[in-house]
């Protein structure tokens, strides 16, 4: 029998209308308990052109106790399983008149559920702390509203909370000092004034915590404050670096965003510079230099067109240690978890760089995404795409274009959760799917990688400058306003005069991406080169629209030209008259498309472009090219040797001072994976491949890779670097440092222990200790399981330390890794609730497939996570799901019992309570019909698929 595909969502698009009224402020005060909350909501809107008899409100999980209309009596029905509020005007409101709502209501704060008012943790000896999320559907969970993105509105917010608490939170200015009103309580006041502001963004919050302040000066004098609200017990110096590392993020965004900022770049980086010497000065109390250096600035700052200014007294980051993300921008007031919020000694190198994203991305959605929303939750990742754009150029302007890009295509390319790969499994939805079954649904790779990929082809096909006035006229035409992608396309359009739209029509509505597959020829007569291309089409049979750079690169690696050109075809030529041959061609420079290129030149030629490229992303691209190669030899058959021309360019690349200070040790990352999709999922023999590559390494070149480890550690700084670009260089270095530590630990000798053991103890930063860690719980040495123990007890003190300890474990490769993870959470440091613990134990384990999927015990664990795990945090669950991506690929004698994991889960889960979880599950067994067909050979037909 085939299967065909029920409505495996619950929300469509035509699901999302105009508004029945014109949603204009919302007068709110909410009466905060430790058990509950009693909200009343004054909500002011006008009706539209025809009479207004009835208004739906959305409403889930309140207690509705009053409901009430001055000018216009009302009743109400409340039917609370589909959370609709239905509010009866006895007499209609004319049309384009005013009224207000008035209701009384009570809702409750969970500790699982992520959304709406939930705990965040206790204040020492004092009341819960209680924050909200709202994104996307979180604000029907506080008041009855109309939970929409266009819903746009102003807000004044009263806070009645316990003293106990050291902030009451909520956006806007507050309008008053925080003033007792009753024994033992007291009432802030706020307004939101300036930015009509959609519901998703609103923010309450009621806690204890460490606060940061500081002064943030633009270059023309201008001042607001940034406030740091930190978890009690918080390290002053680290919430000084955090505030820096923000003002910095603010200071880039006016100086270098915008509509003119590719113009006066010697000018914006001279303010750049000056800023921060004018801040030493703050900080130093030197008046005569913070006198003359604002006298600079003053005149500077008029010589140019800034970007994006922030508009009120105070921009807050407040600490969540429980949250489904890493931060979320609410209008003044941004949440990002306390693990990422300020650095610290337990601050990995990736948080770290994390932390540093997080902090512009959410301050550029002041203008991005509040200033300028989307239409409905189709168009989040218009909010997102554009927003990351701007993040990854922050990024670049401070560790370097090769070492950001480089970094992302990583990113693209990663097998176990790239988005590339993803993008082509059961679970993967395009840009704007067609459905979705929870908002949460629409964070996702695609939404953070794929989307901002689209974004920068744009940015490509038009160029820069001219992007950056197409993007300028969207944040002027739609500010305080909602705007379609549609409404984005044409700005893009009208700046650069170019269609987009059948691009967009594929890019946005289709999954997966395009391969291009590259031929040459070369007439050496009329020095002519011919690129014959031809693509495949997208999953809808349409042709992919995309720029293509690319260049002709001769011996010594000097360009002989460069070209972009728009692939808009399915398969043509690109013919260069009057050129020489070249020795070897660039491909898909800076990928500069969302997808992959296939070209098969000669080996030479591949291990020519590895040392000479002038292009990053093609150097390593071509480097890929050989590990491929060599890994599916290995593949087909596993006693074959890896080639020492291999192993040598590994040990001569990883010794170029200027490629890894450039790139950084990334740039020897060799993915246990290879382009023929017979080997793509067999995990554990790509695993086994994979190292079997990086002990030849080390067998060969033992002795050069310790110099090179040597030296690298030698040049890691410890501790955290004065700036950011000193900073970015020293994990640059520990990079390859740590790259080196990894192959030689394949040697698993007595020698090589000690250099492990070496290394966890002495380590000055948790980057170079944690590697070290992972290295000797996958080894043989005795002492393993005592550094397993010991570790875990320091880490469990530090929720920094213990998120990276569980997810480290849980990726690694032991042969008791499922009784080890047993163990961890069965301690009493595990907190299953913690979304942040889920991500790290749960999530990380699932995607080590060589384990979680290709082991009977494996797969019996991963089968309890889901179980416990799906009641409590549905879209860590789903995260979870994304592990099953591929059941119909990997080898026949594990597709049974893996679609088992999934058909035993689908009889226990309510599909009206966790749709997403169910759907999603459901979606999984339908993209694999041949290992579900052969389960039900063996076990019978699984509930819940339905069959013609």
């Amino acid at each position: 029998m085939d299967y065909v595909e029920q409505r495996l969502f619950r929300y469509y698009p035509e699901d999302f209308g105009a508004l029945p009224v014109r949603v204009v402020h919302m007068d709110l005060i909410f009466d905060v308990y430790d058990g509950h909350t009693r909200v009343v909501s004054a909500l002011t809107a006008e009706s539209l052109d025809a009479p207004l008899s009835s208004l739906a409100l959305n409403a889930r999980d309140l207690a509705i106790l009053r409901v009430e209309c001055a000018e216009y009596p009302v009743t109400h029905t409340y039917d609370r399983k589909a959370a609709i509020l239905t509010v009866a005007f006895e007499t209609p409101v004319p049309p384009r008149t005013r009224f207000t709502l008035e209701t009384e209501t009570i809702c409750r704060p969970s500790s699982h559920v992520l959304e709406g008012l939930y705990y965040d943790g206790l204040c020492p000896g004092g009341p819960p702390t209680q924050i909200t999320q709202c994104q996307q559907w979180g604000f029907q969970r506080l008041v009855p509203c109309l939970d929409d993105m266009t819903a746009k509105c102003t807000y004044t917010t009263t806070i009645i909370a316990d003293n106990g608490y050291t902030n009451t939170i909520s956006n806007g200015d507050p309008v008053g000092p925080r003033i007792p009103c009753a024994p033992g309580r007291s009432i802030q006041r706020y307004e939101n004034t300036t930015t009509p502001m959609a519901p998703y963004l609103f923010f309450l919050g009621v806690g204890c915590y460490d606060a940061y302040r500081r002064e943030f000066e633009y270059p023309d004098g201008r001042t607001f404050t940034l406030e740091l609200l930190a978890k009690p017990g918080s390290d002053p110096e680290g919430a000084e670096r955090a505030l820096d590392i923000l003002a910095d993020a603010v200071m880039w965004v006016h100086l270098f965003t915008g509509r003119e900022q590719y113009r006066d770049r010697e000018i914006r980086q001279e303010i750049w510079r000056l800023t921060r010497v004018r801040d030493e000065a703050k900080r130093s109390g030197d008046q005569e230099t913070l006198v003359e250096t604002r006298k600079r600035l003053a005149g500077l700052i008029t010589k140019i067109t800034p970007g994006y200014a922030y508009t009120g007294a105070v921009y807050r980051e407040i600490a969540m240690q429980n949250s489904d993300f890493g931060g979320m921008e609410n209008v003044g007031n941004t949440t990002i978890a306390a693990n990422r919020l300020m650095p610290g000694p337990d601050t990995t190198d990736p948080a770290f760089e994390y932390m540093i994203r997080v902090k512009v991305h959410e301050y550029y959605h002041n203008e991005n995404g509040s200033e300028v929303t989307g239409w409905s939750p189709f168009e989040i990742w218009l909010n997102e795409a554009v927003t990351v754009h701007i993040e990854n150029q922050h990024h670049a302007f401070l560790f370097g274009e090769a070492y950001s890009r480089l970094q992302t295509v990583l990113d693209l390319l990663d097998p176990a959760a790239g988005t590339l790969t993803l993008d082509r499994g059961a679970g993967s939805m395009p840009i704007e799917p067609d459905g979705f079954n929870d908002p949460n649904d629409l964070i996702t790779g695609v939404t953070y990688v794929k989307a901002p990929e689209f974004v920068r082809m744009i940015e490509t096909l038009m160029g820069k400058e001219t992007f950056a006035e197409g993007l300028a006229r969207y944040h002027d035409r739609f500010r305080h306003s909602n705007a379609s992608r549609a409404d984005w396309m044409r700005c893009m359009e009208e700046v650069s005069g170019q269609d987009f739209s059948r691009m967009a029509a594929v890019w946005l509505k289709e999954k997966e991406y395009p391969v291009l597959a590259v031929t040459r020829t070369y007439d050496p007569e009329f020095r002519r080169l011919t690129l014959s291309y031809r693509q495949n089409r997208s999953p809808g049979g349409r042709i992919w629209e995309f720029p293509f750079r690319f260049a002709l690169v001769e011996q010594s690696g000097r360009d002989i030209l460069e070209r972009t050109v728009r692939i808009a075809d399915e398969e043509g030529e690109i013919v260069l008259d009057d050129v020489d041959q070249p020795a070897f061609l660039s491909l898909n420079r800076g990928y500069s498309f969302y997808g992959k290129v296939a070209y098969r030149p000669p080996e030479d030629e591949l291990y020519l472009q590895v040392t000479r490229d002038g292009d990053i992303v093609g150097r390593f691209t071509a480097f890929l090219a050989l590990a491929d190669q060599q890994m599916l030899r290995l593949l087909k058959d596993p006693e074959a040797e890896v080639s020492e021309r291999f192993t040598d360019l590994c040990i001569a690349l990883l010794g170029d001072d200027r490629l890894m200070g450039e790139a950084g040790g990334q740039f020897l990352t060799i993915f246990p994976s290879v382009e023929d999709e017979r080997f793509r999922h067999r995990y554990r023999a790509l695993y086994d491949a994979r190292q079997k590559i990086y002990a030849s390494i080390a067998a060969r070149g033992e002795d050069a890779l310790l110099a090179i480890y040597r030296q690298a550690a030698a040049e890691s700084a410890p501790g955290r670097s004065a700036s950011l670009e000193a900073e970015a260089a020293t994990i640059r270095r520990r990079q390859r440092k740590n790259i080196c530590l990894a192959i030689l630990a394949t040697l698993d000798s007595p020698t090589i222990h000690e250099l492990l053991f070496g290394q966890f103890e002495e380590a000055t930063n948790a980057t170079d200790r944690l590697t070290a860690f992972r290295l000797i719980l996958e080894s043989s040495a005795p002492k393993r399981l005592e550094v397993l123990k010991e570790f875990a007890a320091e880490s469990s003190k530090n929720p920094v330390a213990w998120e990276s300890f569980l997810a480290a474990v849980a990726g690694s490769d032991c042969d008791d890794l499922v009784p080890i993870l047993q163990r961890i959470e069965s301690s009493p440091a595990f907190a299953i609730e913690q979304a942040d613990q889920q991500r790290a134990l749960y999530g990380r384990f699932a995607l080590n497939r060589k384990r979680s999927l290709e082991t009977d015990e494996g797969r019996t664990y991963l089968s309890e996570i889901l179980r416990r795990l799906a009641p409590i945090n549905e879209y860590s669950t789903v995260r979870v799901l994304d592990a099953f991506a591929f059941i119909d690929a990997m080898e026949p004698e594990h597709r049974v019992p893996t679609v088992a994991v999934l058909a035993d889960l689908l009889t226990s889960i309510d599909p009206l309570a966790h749709p997403s979880v169910y759907n999603n599950i459901r979606r999984f067994l339908l993209g694999a019909p041949e290992a579900a067909r052969a389960y039900e050979a063996e076990h019978g037909e699984i509930p819940g698929l339905k069959r013609t």
